[in-house]
């Protein structure tokens, strides 16, 4: 095993766009920009839950995790994909590729369990409303964060320790952006369908699971609010849910397309682009699905910028 490996210490290629080389200059404004509104908003966020005292409420405390592990989701990332664009050095080091393995793999899989915990405490606001304060008190809030965490970086060490227990030989071509499971799994050169079924059941557990808990609750979510004869009342409960559903879909939907597929029909140029929704897009997106109509934050904005509600 250490020997076929070693051909991989002087590290990889990262192909990235470069198979669209007409494109990269598009790629890296566009990116560029993403990544800057995404740690604009997800800053934004992280800043007023902290400093306005309306926002300590669990919403935003579940909020405020969410935006600094899109950050850091991104960060771990967005910076190497952008180097590849503007760059001729299109390297990684196997040590580099590893940790990146590793850290957005940890990432990635505490935000799923990190929507289940936001997706419970819409269900407690929405059906639960009297107990609500009961239910979601900073204790229990804390300790459902902290288990996001520790979920997450669990499925990150079983999944990346089974990745690197298998030999690779090859070229030392990666068809993506940045050192992701299945492609790294491409570079496999023996039978690894053992190896494969356990990491597709870590897989399976930390997408499947969690996404079918998400829609229980929003079954529960939606026969609550249908039972609400006021329609200002139907509009509000759909409008607090609505933005977070979509979070998850568009999270859940890209993830799943790319890690829940055998590795043999895995597509590298489709991935690719699928790894931008969830790398780059659902980050950029979160703070203005949770806040574009959000009179919270709104308020809470206007009060840290020293802006009357009058003016606004």
């Amino acid at each position: 095993m250490g020997s076929l490996n070693t051909s991989f210490e002087e590290g990889f290629i990262l192909v990235g766009f470069s198979d669209w080389p007409q494109l990269e200059p598009i790629f890296f404004v566009f990116i560029s920009i993403f990544y800057s509104l995404t740690l604009f908003g997800n800053t934004t966020i992280i800043v007023l839950s902290i400093l306005e005292p309306q926002l300590h409420t669990p919403m935003y405390f579940f909020l405020c995790h969410l935006s600094f592990l899109d950050l850091c989701y991104t960060t771990s990332t967005v910076p190497q994909l952008l180097i590849n664009l503007h760059g001729h050095d299109r390297t990684i080091t196997y040590g580099g590729c590893v940790a990146q393995l590793f850290i957005s793999l940890a990432l990635g899989s505490t935000e799923c369990v990190l929507l289940v915990v936001m997706a419970f405490d819409r269900y407690a606001a929405v059906c639960r409303p009297l107990h609500y304060t009961t239910i979601m008190h900073p204790r229990l809030c804390q300790i459902l964060a902290l288990i996001s965490w520790m979920a997450g970086l669990l499925n990150s060490l079983i999944q990346s320790g089974l990745m690197m227990a298998m030999p690779l030989c090859g070229l030392q071509l990666l068809n993506h952006f940045f050192c992701e499971m299945p492609v790294l799994l491409k570079l496999a050169c023996e039978n690894t369908d053992g190896t494969e079924a356990k990491m597709f059941v870590a897989r399976a557990i930390i997408l499947v699971l969690p996404a079918t808990l998400i829609l229980g609750s929003y079954v529960h979510i939606g026969k609550a609010v249908l039972k609400v004869k006021s329609m200002t009342g139907r509009r509000k409960a759909f409008g607090t849910c609505g933005s977070h559903l979509l979070v998850v879909s568009l999270f859940y939907g890209s993830a799943i397309y790319t890690y829940l597929q055998p590795t043999h029909s895995y597509s590298e140029s489709q991935g690719k682009f699928a790894a931008l929704f969830y790398t780059i897009i659902s980050p950029m997106l979160n703070p203005l699905i949770y806040t574009l109509r959000n009179k919270d934050v709104k308020e809470a904005l206007r009060k840290v910028l020293g802006i009357s509600s009058d003016s606004g």
